[in-house]
């Protein structure tokens, strides 16, 4: 039987892959057996700058500080099927359960002219930025055109891995991703803590990858096996993980990996997760792997399979969005 003591999250520099040195299939091949052992690995040496990742955090900190009125001046109700801007604590559910965070959504801004737009594409369209602080707007394009970049190049390291050409997800499904930021803030949790506690309960993400970003609080944990194990801070890294879609995709040899969030510092805790997903329009297809099929239905936490899945991913996605605000799916999206 496995020690859950021995079971760490493994650490990847990915230096070589970005910049396309010599020896980044080893890269790649590290990417591929945290693929299969974990489903998550921490990323060093990714070229995003540390001082756009500080801004982000202090003014994030700013407009979280601020009272509600003021933030519900972005409230998602005012986003329509963009689906974008603010929700306070206990709005968003998972698994049905209300969450102790609040956030902003945010995604690739897009004017009023563009084609998904003007077909009323859901999650497409312009951001709510806050008026305060007013730097906040900026710095959230350029950590998600940062992000976005950093996705790409992930996602040529999980390809290697596969045994595909570095271009695969590139050309099949990302040329245009679907890219969604979510700006999280745990209020800080009382002294006594129950199973009611959680900033967000066991889940797992939905698209191809998730970058996240943490403060230096901690509280995030992951599953392997039957255990529950901490993924702690590590100073300007980046945690991965990959979701539902690369799961189908793989036809399970790369497990959609379940985790979950509960503030234990007595200060507020900030993550910044951005999702790198498959574009809104494309054909989810097993890959030309040769992999026998890995259900892990049983295991899931809500006894679901990504494999029964059909059409494009824009469907899956909205099936799950919607049963995380059910209210604002039945004032947008129907």
């Amino acid at each position: 039987m496995e020690n859950p003591d021995d079971l760490q999250i493994p650490v990847i520099d990915i230096g070589a892959l970005i910049r396309g040195a010599s020896d980044y299939r080893a890269v790649a091949a590290a990417i591929g057996r945290a693929c299969r052992e974990s489903g998550f690995f921490y990323i060093i040496n990714h070229g995003v700058s540390e001082r756009l990742q500080n801004d982000l955090e202090q003014q994030s900190r700013e407009f979280f500080a601020q009272d509600l009125q003021t933030k519900l001046q972005i409230d998602m109700a005012r986003g329509g099927r963009a689906w974008r801007g603010y929700f306070p604590v206990g709005r968003e559910l998972t698994s049905g359960a209300p969450d102790r965070k609040e956030g902003i959504y945010f995604g690739a801004e897009l004017d009023a002219d563009h084609p998904l737009v003007q077909q009323q594409t859901p999650l497409h369209g312009a951001n709510l930025f806050p008026v305060s602080p007013p730097e906040l707007k900026q710095t959230v394009l350029d950590y998600m055109a940062a992000m976005t970049q950093l996705g790409h190049q992930v996602m040529a390291g999980v390809a290697l891995s596969l045994g595909l050409e570095k271009s695969y997800f590139a050309e099949q499904y990302t040329a245009d991703p679907l890219t969604l930021f979510r700006i999280f803030n745990y209020p800080a949790s009382p002294t006594s803590l129950n199973e009611e506690g959680w900033g967000v309960g066991e889940h797992t993400d939905y698209g191809l990858l998730t970058i996240l970003r943490q403060d230096n609080c901690g509280g995030l944990q992951i599953k392997v096996g039957s255990h529950w194990i901490d993924a702690p801070p590590l100073a300007n890294s980046f945690v991965c993980n990959i979701g539902d879609m690369l799961d189908r995709l793989t036809a399970g040899y790369y497990l959609s990996t379940a985790h979950r969030v509960r503030n234990i510092a007595d200060k507020d805790r900030l993550s910044f997760a951005f999702f790198f997903d498959p574009n809104f329009n494309a054909e989810i297809q097993p890959l030309p792997i040769g992999t026998p099929l890995r259900d892990n239905q049983q295991e899931r936490w809500d006894k679901t399979s990504v494999h029964e899945f059909r059409g494009a991913y824009g469907n899956y996605l909205l099936n799950k969005v919607g049963k995380v605000f059910p209210e604002l799916r039945r004032d947008v999206l129907l």
